[in-house]
């Protein structure tokens, strides 16, 4: 039993370290840079919120947690729902603001 644990924490610390966990959320009803705005300064204000990214294009928006913080998700919801858009997904992703921010400049 010692030696399972050990394996385990073995390949627990072999595991990448990620500085900060990140939402992506996805939202309907976004249509100009008005909306974006109004929705990064909403999600920038939330204690946990480290950055905020918005692809009005894609509908998207990315939400970098502070580093050992925990984003939530229903509070971010709550957040975009009050703000007259609809989320229609969410999800957990290991990318920062800034390489989501470089990935789309690299498709360009």
């Amino acid at each position: 039993m010692k030696k399972l644990f050990i394996t385990f924490a073995l390949a627990m610390a072999a595991l990448p370290s990620f500085a900060a966990t990140s939402m992506k959320v996805t939202v309907n009803g976004m249509v100009c840079a008005f909306c974006a705005q109004g929705i990064e300064k909403r999600i920038a204000k939330m204690g946990a919120t480290q950055a905020v990214f918005v692809d009005l294009k894609k509908k998207t928006v990315l939400i970098q947690a502070k580093d050992g913080q925990t984003l939530d998700g229903k509070a971010i919801t709550a957040e975009i729902v009050d703000s007259g858009y609809d989320v229609v997904k969410l999800e957990n992703v290991q990318q920062s603001v800034a390489e989501f921010k470089a990935e789309l400049k690299g498709r360009k």
